[in-house]
């Protein structure tokens, strides 16, 4: 499935895509696409309504984040060699961890809002792994069983925030809109490997990220049995799991944000971001 919340920003309504790339309202069939939607009962419940049974949204409907009510947004760092090799740093020991405010998160299609005084915000598209079942030290075997689905994400930050304002990298990362996720939320059966999805993420029409989730230091299995260790992860709860190389901070000579462009992103079977910098 390729569930959805459309509708204005704070008044998103829950809906799926159809066969034929259609958006169906849910309202009535489910509070939200959060929680208990999430859970393999919940989804269990949404696979058995006929899509054709539901009324179809209008076309050019703005997509708010695909999923609702979220607790956590946890950052992995440094987890592709690829862009450990481009930032010319040795891979961690173990995966490097920090977080987001839920109030970071965005729609695909809402642009890119720079911070007041931004001189160093950067990109950085990412496979989203969304908890569809508390987990709380789970083995990597168990991981799979605990994930509802994938996302497309771009985790933006600004630079120098992170380096020069003191204390972690939270300053950075927190502020609105510096997470954009979807368009949709795809369910967990319908992706065969998430270490085979290719991401990509384009400026004004330049490529600059070009890679796939074969090139993660730490795969999503692990990645959800080490975290676990250290938090519960709950349903809705959102793990952006790292990006490939091409980063600004990676370029030679750094390269960041300017309001106008125009970013694109996409993965295999997530669909794709495209939003103005402003």
């Amino acid at each position: 499935m390729r569930l959805v919340r459309h509708g204005p920003a704070g008044r998103e309504r829950p809906g799926l895509i159809d066969a034929d790339g259609r958006i169906r309202d849910l309202s009535g069939r489910v509070a939200d696409i959060g929680g208990d939607a999430l859970i393999p009962e919940g989804q269990a419940r949404l696979r058995r309504i006929d899509a054709d049974d539901l009324p179809v949204v209008a076309e050019g409907t703005r997509l708010g984040p695909p999923v609702a009510a979220v607790g956590k947004v946890i950052c992995i760092g440094l987890n592709y060699a690829c862009n450990a090799r481009a930032l010319g740093q040795p891979a961690p020991d173990e995966p490097a961890m920090s977080m987001k405010p839920p109030s970071v998160l965005a729609g695909a299609g809402d642009g890119i809002v720079l911070p007041r005084g931004s001189v160093a915000t950067d990109w950085e598209v990412e496979l989203a792994v969304v908890i569809g079942r508390p987990a709380r030290y789970v083995t990597e075997e168990d991981a799979r069983g605990h994930v509802a689905g994938y996302c497309l994400a771009n985790d933006l930050s600004e630079r120098d925030d992170q380096r020069h304002r003191g204390g972690d990298s939270s300053k950075g990362r927190g502020h609105d809109g510096f997470g954009p996720l979807g368009p949709w939320l795809l369910t967990a059966d319908e992706v065969a490997d998430p270490q085979d999805i290719r991401l990509w993420l384009e400026i004004d029409g330049e490529r600059v990220q070009d890679g796939t989730t074969a090139d993660m230091l730490w795969g999503v299995d692990r990645l959800v049995a080490y975290l676990s260790r250290f938090t519960t992860l709950l349903p809705g709860d959102v793990i952006f799991s790292g990006t490939p190389a091409g980063i600004g901070i990676g370029c030679d000579p750094p390269r960041f944000l300017k309001a106008g462009q125009r970013v694109r992103l996409g993965g295999t079977g997530l669909g794709e971001q495209d939003g103005i910098v402003a």
